[in-house]
């Protein structure tokens, strides 16, 4: 499968649905895991809507709706991100919980990786700082 043409990555993440799921997932490992202890502090206690902003954002993201953008309008990842302080390390623990979540789902192998290299882009917009 093609990845990245049209709506073929939203439809391999299972749908809003199954982003939803990831969502839930990837916030889970941020709550877990010892090396997301900074990451997590830099989000709400409640994460419900950090849960539904990502699904939102990862549907129109991967060829879906454009959910995030109906709800909130647009988004610039690292505009968005540039009052916290951003480090590389931040940068591979927000990594690393995608990689855990995925790591629990049922999607293909080749989609994780497609979508775990997809992320690191966005992901090194947000550094900010060393």
């Amino acid at each position: 499968m093609q990845y990245g043409q049209l709506d073929t990555s939203f439809l391999a993440a299972g749908g809003e649905q199954g982003l939803v799921s990831l969502a839930e997932a990837f916030y889970h490992q941020m709550e877990t895991l010892e090396e997301a202890k900074k990451i997590r502090a830099m989000h709400p206690e409640d994460l419900t809507e950090s849960i539904y902003k990502l699904a939102r954002f990862l549907s129109g993201w991967l060829g879906g709706p454009k959910l995030y953008r109906e709800k909130y309008g647009s988004i610039s990842i690292p505009r968005a991100h540039q009052h916290l302080a951003i480090s590389p390390k931040e940068m591979d623990a927000w990594l690393l919980c995608m990689e855990k979540a995925l790591e629990n789902s049922n999607h293909s192998d080749d989609f994780k990786a497609y979508l775990l290299k997809q992320l690191a882009v966005p992901a090194s917009r947000c550094v900010n700082t060393e």
